[in-house]
């Protein structure tokens, strides 16, 4: 583990399985189909499935499941930071966002260290599990109270809705998936 790795864990404290299956279980509650929290806790599922997948992916077919958690988490992170951290900063909430933007700025950057790990090393799975470990809490940082306080904050919704949904699919579109 690199001094960096070691520097994040020590300011990522672990929560429970529970606890983040409980944030989840809240968050849905609280989300309506077709609103931005909706697809943003679908991509949440769809990271959280990618990572699993390339953990268990033999050594031959990372490469492959790593490009596919590389999309989701690439357009799902750039469609939060252009247009849910800066309505999180307006709605009072300047903190949880700069911990946003820090947090996935880390994760990106060790994403790229990732990438130039050979896929059959011991040193990929772990840099891949400490990732998942750093998203994870990510995750229920949001999906614990700062995606629901932006949705009772943040007075339109609608837009922010289709904001979130046009950057998303920008990066991760049909057109994207077929590149």
């Amino acid at each position: 583990m690199s001094i960096v790795d070691k520097a994040i864990a020590a300011v990522t404290p672990p929560e429970s399985e529970e606890a983040r299956i409980e944030a989840t279980r809240t968050a849905r509650a609280a989300a309506t189909p077709g609103h931005w929290l909706a697809m943003a806790l679908d991509h949440h599922d769809e990271i959280r499935a990618a990572l699993e997948a390339a953990l268990a992916a033999a050594p031959a077919d990372r490469p492959r499941a790593l490009k596919r958690l590389q999309l989701v988490l690439i357009g799902h992170s750039l469609a939060e930071e252009i247009v849910l951290y800066p309505a999180l900063a307006k709605a009072h909430e300047k903190g949880h966002a700069g911990m946003a933007y820090s947090e996935q700025t880390a994760t990106k950057m060790q994403m790229a260290e990732l990438e130039r790990l050979d896929p059959r090393s011991k040193e990929w799975s772990e840099k891949l599990e400490h990732i998942r470990g750093a998203l994870l809490h990510h995750m229920y940082e949001e999906e614990g109270n700062w995606f629901l306080d932006l949705k009772d904050q943040y007075a339109d919704q609608k837009t922010l809705t289709a904001r979130f949904a046009e950057e998303y699919n920008r990066y991760v579109g049909e057109d994207a998936k077929r590149a």
